[in-house]
């Protein structure tokens, strides 16, 4: 017989709004949806949601026993009291022992169960790739090489002995993170036994030591595209270093260095190149061959025009014969320095000629100072 103000059990079903045939995934989603709605970190002060708390926990942790269950079916909550029985309720550290996953994906930002831990993603590695300037400024595919662990072929990079598998972590039950409360906060850190991992390794891998990975060399085709420059860097998806049993593998990053080029100078995407003239050219005028950067052949070369009177270091600029922009936005311009050269070998002839000519300009030079001075009066 009930004693008299005795409270009555709510039914179990009915706390988790669940019907009674419900199975055991949509159990358990029903309970991390209710746990999560009552949890007192989410309601303090609020008495209501903490014993709401406490009767949904009570209620999954009945329910996802499956003896448990079987009792109460038949029996109902009589079936279950007298706490030493299989299907007694033995308080608050059931209770957040159930919790324990829930609280891991809180805490992890995963919102999936089962599975275990989510595997670490591999580490990144970095190279440095060296290239002419005719690869840098067109393009061009390399094979390069990465010395890094990779999976062990004799364990398939699990690490365990071969005939043997990884078992789960018995410390944290595969989830890679232990719970531990302190009232109703649940404090969440990697488990010290597994390191993350959530499985644990009995019978290593003589190859590697279980390590599940060994160090060896590799080749990574990698494209670079047409205007890289130095110091710039590339990434190359999903080939850094194996993530460990299986995980996503890092990524590779290029570092790029352009070797030096005696024809030109690189400033972003135009050259600079210098072209040496006799100073007859420079003052009477030419057609000169300036060096140009193709992606054909080194011999190739434009024609620069220069105006009679040209003075040692004029600066001409011929657009489009550039570095070929990373945008894919045309080509950068090729800047000429022009500078003249003076002869210091003299035939006896020439120096008469040059006497000759400096003659001449000193002459048209006064007459032009009179005419100047003449027309200023």
């Amino acid at each position: 017989m009930r004693q008299a103000g005795a409270r009555v059990k709510r039914d179990y079903y009915e706390s988790l709004s669940v019907p009674r045939d419900c199975a055991s995934d949509e159990l358990r989603k029903a309970y991390r949806r209710e746990a999560l709605k009552h949890h007192p970190d989410r309601n303090q002060g609020d008495a209501a949601a903490e014993a709401k708390f406490k009767e949904i926990n009570e209620a999954y942790q009945v329910l996802s026993d499956d003896e448990k269950r079987r009792v109460y079916d038949q029996f109902g909550h009589a079936g279950l009291e007298g706490g030493g029985g299989p299907g007694g309720f033995d308080g608050i550290t059931d209770v957040f022992s159930h919790m324990q996953d829930l609280f891991t994906e809180m805490f992890s930002g995963s919102m999936g169960f089962g599975g275990g831990a989510r595997p670490r993603r591999g580490a990144d590695l970095r190279i440095q790739q060296r290239l002419t300037l005719r690869d840098a400024a067109f393009g061009c595919k390399r094979e390069v090489g990465v010395r890094a662990p990779t999976p062990c072929t004799d364990c398939q990079g699990s690490g365990a002995k071969p005939g043997t598998k990884p078992e789960a972590c018995p410390q944290c039950r595969g989830a890679g993170q232990v719970s531990n409360a302190r009232g109703f906060v649940m404090f969440t850190s990697t488990c010290p036994r597994c390191h993350g991992a959530g499985r644990v390794v009995r019978h290593a891998c003589p190859t590697c030591s279980g390590q599940g990975a060994v160090e060896r060399s590799r080749k990574v085709n990698v494209t670079f595209p047409a205007g890289i420059d130095a110091g710039q860097r590339l990434r190359v998806p999903g080939q850094g270093q194996a993530g460990p049993h299986g995980a996503t593998a890092g990524d590779l990053y290029v570092e790029v260095d352009v070797e030096g080029d005696a024809r030109f100078e690189r400033d972003g995407a135009d050259l600079v190149t210098r072209v040496h003239v006799p100073f007859t050219d420079a003052a009477l005028g030419a057609d000169v061959p300036v060096p140009a950067l193709e992606p054909e052949e080194d011999t190739t070369s434009l024609s620069l025009s220069l105006p009679p009177g040209t003075q040692s270091g004029a600066v001409f600029t011929m657009k489009g014969h550039g570095i070929p922009r990373l945008d894919g936005r045309g080509r950068g311009s090729l800047v000429v320095v022009v500078q003249v050269e003076v002869p210091t070998a003299l035939s006896a002839r020439a120096k008469e000629l040059l006497s000759e000519l400096d003659a001449e300009l000193k002459g048209a030079a006064a007459t032009s100072t009179r005419r100047a001075a003449a027309g200023n009066k």
